[in-house]
């Protein structure tokens, strides 16, 4: 039996890096495909209670050619998962792969990211988990109408992950890969094993002066601190090197 493969992301049922992740691994296995039915970036693994909640629409996409079914769940990306593996999955899922996430989880923002959201989700259920994402300019990550990528070099190396993780299992005690690809990338075999950074990457900005009765977005900027970015680090690698970071994961925060 074919390994069944999950993909899902935080960017949208609709999103080209969702297509680029299926068809990187659509050779390795069976795909079921599960994702918001909108954009969902910075939800974590949030489970927020909203009017249209678990409401699942059957759309198909287009992949490799092929027409193929996929699910648009009204939730957060961790929802999206948890419908995925309790409803719509005819057995337990062999890997999930989460993105490809436009834009790059470095840092302690991970912690905020949808994408790595679901991939967690998805080890709760014990199902190992990518989570995938390429470096994009801030301006363009929190779109709706899905900026040009070229995701040609993020998709080969999903690709090249899960087949890993599928013939090989997770290395370094690891439940989940976050995988990071520059926009700059030199060369697919450039990468780095790293660990995730202490800085923030990202930061927001302070307002001035405003309506506070009025809906307000804080901004948010790149902030990388030179002087105590860790060498080792999955920001250094990315920002600095221009190498693909492959950070091992778990779900273990304890301070020991």
């Amino acid at each position: 039996m074919k390994p069944l493969i999950l993909i899902t992301n935080d960017d949208g049922i609709y999103s080209p890096g969702l297509r680029a992740a299926a068809e990187a691994v659509a050779d390795l296995g069976e795909l079921l495909i599960v994702a918001p039915h909108r954009q969902q970036t910075s939800m974590g693994r949030a489970f927020p209670r909203t009017e249209d909640l678990g409401i699942i629409e059957t759309t198909t996409l287009m992949i490799r050619g092929v027409r193929t079914k996929a699910y648009a769940v009204h939730g957060s990306p961790a929802y999206a998962v948890a419908h995925a593996v309790l409803e719509l999955a005819n057995r337990k899922p062999d890997l999930c792969v989460s993105g490809i996430n436009y834009g790059e989880n470095l840092g302690t923002i991970v912690t905020c990211s949808g994408t790595l959201g679901a991939a967690f989700e998805a080890n709760s259920h014990e199902i190992p988990a990518i989570a995938s994402s390429l470096q994009i300019p801030l301006q363009l990550q929190r779109k709706t109408d899905y900026s040009p990528a070229d995701w040609s070099a993020a998709a080969e190396i999903t690709g090249r992950a899960a087949q890993s993780v599928l013939k090989d299992g997770m290395p370094n005690k690891a439940t989940v890969l976050n995988i990071n690809i520059p926009d700059q990338l030199r060369d697919a075999e450039h990468y780095h094993i790293t660990r995730q950074s202490h800085q923030n990457y990202f930061c927001f900005i302070r307002p001035g002066e405003r309506d506070f009765s009025k809906r307000f977005e804080l901004k948010s900027r790149l902030s990388v601190n030179m002087d105590t970015l860790e060498p080792d680090s999955d920001i250094y690698a990315v920002y600095i090197d221009k190498a693909i970071s492959i950070t091992p994961m778990t779900w273990n925060m304890t301070a020991v």
